[in-house]
């Protein structure tokens, strides 16, 4: 008995679907994994350097000020 085209496609199908089949969970878990992390580490390390780098940014806008008025003043 001869196989047709499309069952010999229809197999493999079938093979690859069991053979990734545990794969979306696991790439699912991996996800969920890398979103904890850049919650958990990244998003508050990025909010604490911001923060430091807001106040240096004002810092230096302040002495700016300084500066310019001092300038002005002569």
């Amino acid at each position: 008995m001869v196989q047709d085209p499309g069952g010999r496609f229809e197999n493999f199908g079938r093979k690859m679907d069991e053979h990734l089949g545990g794969a979306g969970g696991q790439m699912e878990t991996e996800v969920k994994r890398v979103i904890d992390y850049l919650n958990d580490r990244v998003v508050p390390e990025v909010r604490e350097n911001s923060s430091k780098a807001l106040r240096l940014a004002a810092e230096q806008l302040a002495k700016l000020a300084e500066h310019l008025d001092r300038q002005r003043g002569q």
